[in-house]
């Protein structure tokens, strides 16, 4: 499943691509005419996350965009949930969901973003027109991502302006958003809605803080999971108790805070709670940065990379059952909890 900050950066593009612009929508796959003849000719307003969660509102016009705050990371509050006329459709992605893109030379954007195409980061990303600080910062504009020469929509290439034809949906999209320049098509999401601000407010209740918006509140999380007895390697998956944060995230920060995976939450300190949240904070803003999840501090890169071991450039304990613990050589540890595999270092872990 797609953790966090392909959510963020999926929102980034989303926003890039089409904010501001009137859409059209439709259910090629025929599961959700409903909800897209509610937003079909509506103008795209921005673009939003919440954890694992993409909430994107539709107006009548672009007027009030321009009002609103800058940023994907806006949200609550202001004038979006004053107007009672604004549509939001919120999509989790879940474990196969995935948006593809399609366009025009002026419509430059990643192949896909989701499970299981292709993941942001990999072969075939491209940067969106904005170039550096877009959706897909760090790259410039029309250049292929890490180690590809081009596989992406749009970009130099692709028809020009006026040349370009919407291709046939592949596969059964649930989904498709038609701007100007190129397309975007939903396929296989866990969730896809049409809601009002009522209705996104009682979303984002349920949700523990996202370290990834400018309204996390660390507090929030250290107290919720303090108050639990439930072991921490099982709360930080607890989207109520922090939103956003997957099974790679979870096994890696809890090793670089040298917290066991199994203590319970009310047996851990809040001064270590609050140190799990300003490890995941860099590290999340990373992934949005580069689309990449990254978390093996330079000093701790084996050189030579082992041939057998190549995630120990990438990751501390993720996936690296059996191979040796970075920081003390101990075997790295695997156990299956609440139905999803678990990795830690037995010794580095102890507390």
């Amino acid at each position: 499943m797609p953790e966090g900050h392909t959510v963020h950066r999926l929102a980034a593009a989303l926003d890039e691509l089409f904010g501001g612009q009137r859409l059209r929508a439709a259910s090629p796959q025929g599961r959700f005419e409903r909800g897209a003849a509610l937003l079909d000719g509506r103008v795209l307003l921005g673009a939003h996350a919440h954890g694992k969660h993409l909430f994107l509102p539709f107006g009548e016009d672009g007027s009030i965009r321009a009002a609103l705050p800058a940023g994907a990371a806006s949200l609550a509050g202001g004038a979006l949930e004053a107007d009672p006329s604004i549509h939001w459709l919120r999509i989790h992605l879940g474990l196969y969901g995935s948006w593809t893109f399609d366009g025009d030379s002026a419509f430059t954007a990643p192949h896909s973003i989701g499970a299981p195409r292709r993941k942001v980061g990999e072969r075939g990303e491209h940067a969106l027109r904005g170039g550096g600080g877009s959706a897909l910062a760090g790259l410039k504009g029309g250049d292929a991502g890490p180690g590809d020469s081009g596989d992406a929509a749009g970009g130099a290439g692709a028809p020009a302006p006026g040349e370009w034809e919407p291709p046939e949906p592949r596969g059964a999209v649930r989904l498709r958003l038609e701007g100007e320049h190129g397309v975007a098509d939903l396929t296989g999401p866990a969730a896809c809605e049409v809601l009002d601000a009522e209705g996104v407010a009682a979303v984002r209740r349920r949700l523990g803080p996202d370290p990834l918006r400018a309204d996390g509140d660390k507090a929030v999380f250290v107290a919720s999971a303090k108050a639990r007895r439930k072991a921490i390697g099982e709360l930080l998956m607890d989207q109520s108790v922090l939103a956003g944060v997957g099974n790679i995230y979870r096994a890696e920060t809890l090793f670089r805070c040298g917290i066991s995976p199994f203590r319970a939450g009310a047996r851990v300190s809040e001064a270590r709670l609050g140190s799990v949240w300003d490890d995941l904070v860099p590290l999340m803003e990373y992934g949005v940065a580069t689309g990449f999840i990254t978390t093996v501090d330079a000093d701790d890169v084996p050189v030579p990379l082992p041939e057998d071991d190549p995630e120990a450039g990438r990751w501390y304990v993720y996936h690296r059952t059996g191979r040796p613990c970075l920081r003390c050589g101990t075997p790295i540890a695997e156990r299956e909890v609440a139905g999803r595999r678990l990795f830690w270092c037995p010794r580095c872990q102890r507390a």
